[in-house]
């Protein structure tokens, strides 16, 4: 069921996180809501989707009790802005932020674990 109204792909299950991160060497996951922090993040991640062909981009909803599996994350421990947004590079984690975030901020994220 999605929960957020993007047209990003929206991960429903920490299974399903699982597989997505092990299947694609190159990961962003953005867990948030649909408040004013976490929409300016999913439009820089649809934009950066059609240029970025390197990266598969998702989305999980902050609150489904799936999403634990990245709220407990210790990458993620002491966030407390909305989104946290999780970089995975060959099935591990490579980098986590919260709260909001620019096309500047991720741009240089990405470049910076996953290369230009």
């Amino acid at each position: 069921m999605k929960l957020l109204s993007t047209a990003l792909h929206e991960i429903d299950s920490a299974a399903e996180l699982e597989k997505f991160i092990n299947e694609n060497e190159n990961v962003m996951v953005c867990c948030g809501r649909m408040g004013p922090m976490c929409l300016p993040v999913y439009d820089v991640m649809e934009e950066l989707e059609e240029e970025r062909t390197n990266v598969k981009f998702a989305t999980m909803a902050f609150d489904n009790p799936e999403a634990a599996v990245i709220r407990n994350a210790p990458e993620c421990r002491g966030f407390m802005g909305l989104p946290f947004t999780m970089y995975y590079k060959n099935g591990k984690v490579a980098h986590a932020t919260s709260s909001i975030q620019n096309m500047q901020q991720v741009t240089s994220i990405l470049d910076e674990q996953f290369g230009a």
